[in-house]
């Protein structure tokens, strides 16, 4: 429905436009696909892309990204890792809030301390179990004390949930600052750097510098692309992937993220067939990834049978479904003689409710999913992603490289003794013994297969050619700040 309502719209501002440019003047015009962007805590909003820029773009972290997904300096103007990397020591650069006051150690420990509380609702807390303490060694300078060593906790600082954001008066300290709201958006301009002279030329931002952030749906943000009246679009997914084909957009501008992280069905409820790890390894082995993929997005990614993407900080080697080994006739075979004999069992056929998110793209994944189900023998039915369901789609680009992460988010409902696994590695007393426990738990969720891997999550954009700074990466992540070459 939503490409039948939006599809004479799209022709007709494509044919109007295509022998336009977008001229390289003006502010960056910015769709998010998401909600109207607001202060709102985007730990209230988590999986909003409109209010995670937002955040990222006035409230940067004491670390934050590059255009190609690496750590720079943010609030923090340089750090240094020791004992093991059990400590983590900070030097803030001079910086003022919005209200011109000035931003002290004790204000950053302050914030971060609420973010990592028992209490607090931020979706990161329970990868940052390994912080004891942060301390204010200096009016400039934080310690950040771990009770157990983390060598990757950079980029989790770096993510938007952990950005410096104060709450009263509510601000950050840049890179941006909002200059002006209203209902096409919000305008943002540079945050003035206070250690710069006064009377630096390079205070003065130009027009090109300042950045216009729209929330809105997928079908508006293409429509408006499409018209030359924006510059990028952030947040897309495969949910509003075949949207794009009905926009007809030029291949220069589609960019695919080769992103990081996990893309499969969670077994959130073992009854009926999937009560049995033999019965789970079924729906497993019997879809078929490369005909998913290349239904959707040839370009996506190549399919994942495994949890790992690699080694990582486990202490073996990925672990491997035993039914990875099967041809592809063997597989499907294997899998309908499973459900046959729980068939036989049970006298009827397995019902599985998969939950899959709406638009054009989660309806091709249900097509792709349901017809190889109903080849084994399985009754498939597509729910919502909030409804009670049997699978449900896991669609996540990883924060940091940590093996953990990915078995973690992948154990909904994994059994006991890889659970105990996982708590084993968070509470682990050093790396060596953490990299065991987590090798631990990823052999035992794959013999469990307590999830069923797919591909790596699809990440795209639409990106003008003005943006000459726009990169591709790992994170999925792209910084308002590094869009134009001429931005810092």
């Amino acid at each position: 429905m939503i490409v039948r309502r939006w599809l004479p719209s799209l022709l007709v501002l494509c044919l109007a436009a295509a022998c336009q440019q977008r001229p390289d003047k003006g502010a960056v015009v910015v769709s998010a696909i998401g909600g109207r962007p607001s202060y709102i805590d985007v730990n209230k909003r988590p999986g909003d892309t409109t209010q995670q820029v937002l955040l990222a773009s006035t409230a940067q972290g004491l670390v934050r990204f590059d255009a190609a997904g690496q750590i720079e300096p943010g609030l923090a103007e340089r750090w240094i890792v020791i004992d093991a990397g059990r400590t983590y020591i900070f030097r803030l650069r001079e910086a003022q809030w919005s209200d011109g006051t000035k931003v002290t150690a004790a204000d950053v420990a302050l914030i971060l301390k609420r973010a990592v509380a028992p209490a607090s609702r931020n979706p990161l807390k329970p990868f940052l179990s390994a912080i004891d303490d942060i301390a204010v060694m200096t009016d400039a300078v934080i310690e950040v004390r771990l009770g157990r060593a983390r060598p990757d906790l950079l980029k989790l600082f770096a993510q938007p949930e952990l950005s410096i954001l104060r709450q009263n008066p509510i601000g950050g300290t840049g890179p941006f600052r909002v200059a002006a709201t209203g209902t096409n958006g919000i305008l943002l301009s540079p945050a003035i750097d206070p250690v710069r002279s006064p009377d630096d030329d390079t205070q003065l931002a130009s027009p090109e510098q300042d950045v216009r952030l729209i929330g809105e749906t997928a079908a508006r943000a293409l429509i408006r692309f499409a018209a030359k009246q924006s510059d990028y679009i952030a947040g897309g997914t495969v949910a509003d992937f075949p949207l794009i084909a009905r926009a007809q957009i030029a291949p220069a501008n589609l960019k695919l993220d080769q992103a990081a992280g996990l893309f499969g069905l969670a077994v959130v409820r073992r009854e009926g067939l999937l009560e049995s790890a033999a019965g789970r390894a079924a729906i497993a082995q019997a879809i078929d990834r490369s005909a998913l993929i290349a239904a959707i997005a040839p370009d996506w990614g190549q399919p994942v049978e495994r949890l790992l993407p690699d080694k990582l900080d486990s202490a073996a080697t990925p672990a491997i479904p035993t039914w990875s080994t099967l041809a592809p006739d063997a597989r499907l075979a294997a899998a309908r003689s499973e459900v046959a004999r729980y068939r036989a069992a049970s006298g009827a056929a397995p019902v599985i409710r998969i939950a899959l998110p709406a638009g054009p793209g989660g309806t091709l994944l249900y097509g792709q999913i349901a017809a190889r189900l109903i080849l084994i023998g399985v009754q498939p039915q597509r729910v919502a992603m909030t409804a009670e369901a049997e699978l449900r789609l896991i669609d996540a680009v990883a924060p940091y490289d940590s093996a953990r992460w990915y078995l973690a988010t992948a154990c909904a409902a994994c059994s006991d003794d890889a659970r105990a696994a996982l708590e084993a590695a968070r509470d682990a007393p050093d790396m060596a013994t953490r990299g065991q426990h987590i090798a631990e738990a990823d052999g035992l969720l794959a013999s469990d297969v307590a999830f069923i891997p797919i591909t790596t999550p699809l990440r795209w954009s639409l990106v003008s050619l003005r943006l000459k700074q726009w990169q591709g990466n790992a994170r999925g992540w792209h910084p308002l700040n590094h869009l134009r070459a001429d931005t810092n």
